[in-house]
């Protein structure tokens, strides 16, 4: 297939289906890139990182590179969609005294059952003056889906109940806090949409992957971690009631949540690829 195809690059973005070509191309000789999403390398490509020409990295520390191999690695940031990168450039204002609060809790691709289960009764147990401000975006199985809806109405929150929502983007921009799991691409999209969270890692995830990049956006000053093994309805109510009523914590965070991105991740993997690509008569081929 490489033989046919003739790339001037192969990247490769971890996973065991990446391993075959990666190592085909390093022994034709051709420029390798790995990319890395995680704060932690995956196993693939803690494999292949020896043999990458380059090693792209979505966070700017990445546990499990090998001394010998950080000369080779460059941070060049998780890419994010368009629409996201235009969620950033709409300012972050925390809730205003009387105002309505919105809530974003989004659990991965599939939803979260942990977060059904938790955060409706996190969310019953507000003040009654929280509750009447708050309006409610939450992505659910749909197994799930009908159960949240009673249990929030029953609250007297308003809420949107969804497997998906297509909008993602609007919400993100008009969130005040979001409440969801730590995959590379969710932490990439708070970091370049701007806004607060509080992340609750998948404990179940490849090398603990998840837990490790909400520690990183944590420790930046960008959000709040909490363990699955801890979130309980009642500790929940409280981390939640604490960060509505503090208004300079959440304009911080999220403040700290743009330093923590890249919005050029796109053009710095892009470059760092082309870079690799063979000169030709004087020019450099295309990546």
């Amino acid at each position: 297939l490489l033989r046919r195809i003739a790339p001037d690059v192969v990247v490769g973005f971890g996973g065991y289906v990446s391993v075959p070509t990666m190592l085909a191309a390093g022994r034709l000789g051709l420029p390798t890139v790995i990319h890395e999403q995680n704060a932690v390398l995956g196993r693939a490509n803690r494999l292949l990182a020896s043999r990458a020409s380059r090693i792209a990295t979505g966070f700017a520390e990445t546990a499990g590179l090998r001394p010998v191999d950080r000369g080779r690695v460059v941070h060049t940031g998780n890419p994010v969609r368009p629409a996201i990168l235009a969620a950033g450039e709409l300012a972050y204002a925390p809730p205003e005294p009387g105002g309505t609060v919105e809530l974003l809790i989004l659990g991965g691709s599939q939803g979260a059952r942990i977060f059904a289960d938790v955060v409706p009764r996190a969310l019953a147990a507000l003040p009654p003056e929280i509750r009447r401000s708050l309006r409610v975006s939450q992505q659910a199985r749909p197994e799930d889906r009908d159960r949240v809806t009673a249990d929030l109405a029953a609250a007297g929150i308003a809420a949107d109940v969804e497997t998906f929502f297509s909008d993602v983007p609007a919400r993100l921009a008009r969130a005040h806090l979001v409440i969801c799991r730590s995959g590379a691409s969710t932490v990439a999209e708070l970091a370049a949409a701007g806004r607060p969270a509080l992340l609750v890692p998948y404990p179940h995830a490849m090398d603990d992957h998840q837990a490790a990049n909400a520690r990183a956006f944590a420790d930046a000053g960008a959000g709040w971690t909490i363990p699955q093994s801890s979130l309980t309805p009642p500790l929940l109510t409280e981390r939640i009631a604490e960060l509505l009523g503090d208004g300079a914590r959440l304009r911080d965070a999220a403040a700290q949540a743009r330093r923590f991105g890249r919005d050029d991740a796109a053009e710095r993997l892009a470059g760092l690829v082309a870079g690799l690509a063979p000169v030709v008569d004087g020019k450099r081929r295309a990546a």
